[in-house]
């Protein structure tokens, strides 16, 4: 049997989670009161039932008081021969804030007052959880689909996890730099293909773009050197906690120079498994849009 805790910050996706979960034929109970837990456990044990092969159980700040108590519920599992598994789902709060502003719901812990302050609260009455967690996603950068994805390498495919997801995220310098990058690199010291009267309506998506950006000298030691430095970075992100990396690569309109050199970096990265990884053109289209809207 695997047994997974799925719990985390409100607003990190929890709810998603635990729907992958159930269509992975999961047996799935969320907010189950912390003193039914240890009860809810020894049936499941007890049960052979098919339909128990699997479980999940949701928990957050919703048990209240109660919350208190898992740590010992926790350890009492472990006597029990209970080898569970803890999936935690974090955010930043900027995201975490601009979530509950766009669904324009209530933060669990904030009643009618801010929601900064409820989601403080949150991590300091999740601290446990996190610091136990086995998995650790944030969800900061990555879409509803890109989590279903991840809960299913980990939960169905059975896939090693490193906690870690990547963003590779081309961006135009004109459009500002992306203000959650945690790595940024300028690529406009490469031949332009803005001047190419071919090219110029092309994107760094299109093979002919690609090729004609990749065929330069500097841009594959470039490439090479900046494969080189993330792949001694990634590893000692990962030995201090970090659990998102953003790297930004920019040109001037985020349109070919920038996004061949993402995805040619996103190819090299995706041979060594180990991590998340997600690639993304932030300011592919925003050209094509102004000339429509002009």
């Amino acid at each position: 049997m695997r047994f997974v805790i799925v719990t985390g910050v409100s607003g990190a996706g929890k709810s998603t989670a635990l729907k992958v979960l159930e269509d992975a034929h999961y047996y799935c109970v969320d907010n189950l009161p912390v003193p039914l837990i240890e009860k809810f456990t020894s049936l499941i044990l007890e049960t052979q039932q098919e339909e128990f092969q699997n479980v999940a159980l949701g928990v957050d700040v919703r048990s209240g008081q109660a919350l208190d108590d898992l740590e010992q519920v926790l350890d009492n599992l472990k006597k029990q021969g209970c080898l569970y598994e803890i999936l935690f789902l974090d955010a930043r709060d900027a995201v975490l804030i601009k979530r509950y502003k766009e669904t324009r719901r209530s933060h669990p812990l904030a009643a009618a007052g801010r929601v900064d302050v409820g989601i403080h609260q949150e991590r300091n009455r999740l601290r446990l959880l996190r610091q136990r967690a086995d998995y650790l996603i944030d969800t900061s950068n990555l879409l509803t689909r890109e989590l279903r994805e991840e809960m299913r390498k980990i939960f169905v495919d059975d896939q090693k996890f490193g906690n870690l997801v990547i963003s590779v995220l081309s961006f135009g310098f004109k459009y500002g730099i992306p203000s959650d990058s945690d790595l940024v690199f300028d690529v406009r010291f490469l031949p332009n293909p803005y001047y190419v009267d071919e090219l110029r309506p092309l994107t760094g998506e299109d093979e002919k773009v690609f090729e004609y950006v990749m065929a330069c000298d500097a841009s594959r030691e470039f490439a090479n050197k900046l494969e080189d430095l993330v792949s001694f970075l990634i590893p000692k992100y990962m030995q201090e906690g970090k659990t998102s990396l953003v790297i930004g690569i920019g040109c001037t309109g985020g349109k070919h120079r920038s996004v061949t050199l993402a995805r040619e970096l996103y190819g090299r990265l995706a041979a060594h498994p180990g991590y998340g990884l997600r690639l993304e053109h932030r300011d592919i289209e925003k050209d094509a849009l102004r000339r429509k809207n002009g």
